[in-house]
């Protein structure tokens, strides 16, 4: 009798799982197909195709896809491979204390045709997808103009402690910041537009209210000073880039898919202004698919003596880029190797730079199926993020690993005993 195994079957989610099946035929070829529900029931699937060994086994880690949604040997594919039934939906956990349930099945190849009845699954299991380790406490963050959540490790620390920023979506994401510390490190995920009280929409970036959340980081007893790290994303890395430039209490800085220039609203510090550049519309593509490119918008900044770049030189702290080489909403290539380029020529090495190619613009955690293109607030048509699945997978597996490991390594007084 067929039988459908995996390891370990409640985990996190940027944790690999060990798919194998046995007790099938010779050479017997099966379908697994993965789904899942996200907080709005919207669904999402995937499905591949493997033939047995002669001795009746499939392992995953082993044996490669024959066709499905991927092809080759992928031991996560069915995860990073999910799509969303309903066009232009974003797997993006909301509710990070419950984990994703993710229902796999064993069945006959079957092709979907109106009025063929598929015969029944021959196993199946379900998996626990989690975003908090065992231990993770998770604190809500209310304090003078301060909103957010703080993410605190097990244990009586003091731990690394992390800002963790996201874009143009606006409210308050926490996926991230809940792996973080499920990883060892103290991480506040902040809002800054689209929640609780604060603002609906930017008009302004006040790098005050950023430096208020690293100075409230640095005052908790579970928090190692005498700094703070960033992660930050899209319009998040701009907020992040002009943090590390302007407060001395960032030491590092994941800058990931990020410009090295003010976008849309003013950056404001002590009543020092930075003005945004100028956006050309008329260079925004409609793609075949009628979304919406971006990557073409700031093509002013190119030069590489651009007079609107931000002063990364001025930055005291340590710089990792990561990029996307197929990103469509940000030329973030570029803008990653004009700063780089910056540092440079001011004699500095406080950088390293990951460009991913195939990789489009919203790298996350590992095994998050690939988003090409949804909607956010405020803009129509939809965004075309970019990024080709195998290619994008295979980024996000490796910048998580190179994220914590560089955030140890500039935060962590010795990360040699850390390690």
């Amino acid at each position: 009798m067929a039988k459908l195994m995996a390891a370990p079957l409640s985990a996190l989610v940027d944790e690999p799982v060990h798919i194998q099946v046995t007790g099938l035929a010779p050479f017997q070829v099966v379908c697994l197909q993965a789904s899942l529900k996200d907080e709005k029931e919207n669904m999402f699937v995937s499905k591949a195709y493997y033939k047995a060994s002669e001795t009746g086994q499939v392992d995953l880690e082993r044996d490669p896809s024959l066709g499905g949604d991927y092809m080759g040997v992928h031991p996560m594919g069915l995860f990073w491979s999910l799509k969303p039934e309903k066009l232009l939906s974003r797997l993006a956990k909301k509710d990070v204390n419950i984990p994703y349930q993710v229902h796999i099945e064993l069945s006959e190849p079957h092709f979907p045709i109106k009025g063929i009845v598929v015969s029944p699954p021959m196993d199946s299991l379900t998996l626990e997808r989690w975003y908090v380790a065992p231990g993770v406490t998770r604190i809500p963050v209310k304090e003078g103009r301060l909103r957010g959540a703080l993410f605190l490790p097990p244990g009586e620390g003091p731990f690394p402690g992390i800002i963790d920023l996201f874009g143009s979506t606006g409210g308050l994401i926490e996926f991230r910041a809940s792996l973080l510390a499920s990883h060892g490190f103290a991480a506040l995920a902040l809002a800054y537009w689209g929640y609780d009280d604060l603002p609906s929409y930017l008009d302004k970036v006040d790098l005050e209210y950023f430096e208020e959340g690293a100075e409230f980081l640095l005052r908790h007893p579970k928090v190692l000073g005498p700094g703070v790290g960033v992660v930050s994303v899209c319009r998040g890395a701009e907020i992040g880039l002009s943090m590390a430039i302007n407060l001395k209490q960032i030491k590092a800085t994941v800058l990931i898919n990020g410009p090295n220039f003010v976008t849309s609203d003013p950056h404001v510090y002590h009543g020092q202004v930075n003005h945004p550049v100028p956006c050309n519309i008329e260079y925004v593509i409609t793609n075949a698919f009628g979304f919406a490119e971006f990557y073409r918008a700031y093509e002013e900044t190119a030069d590489k003596d651009s007079k609107y770049c931000f002063p990364i030189e001025k930055a005291q702290g340590h710089f990792l880029f990561v990029v996307g080489e197929d990103d469509k909403n940000l030329n973030s290539k570029v803008h990653a190797h004009q700063a780089t380029a910056q540092l440079i020529r001011s004699g500095k090495k406080n950088w390293t730079l990951l460009s991913y190619p195939g990789a489009g613009h919203l790298i996350e955690p590992p095994y998050a199926p690939l988003c090409s293109a949804s909607r956010i607030p405020y803009v129509i048509p939809s965004i075309y993020w970019g990024g080709e699945a195998v290619q994008h997978a295979a980024a996000q597996e490796h910048s998580w690993k190179e994220i914590q490991k560089f955030l140890r390594e500039h935060l962590l007084p010795d990360v040699s005993s850390q390690l």
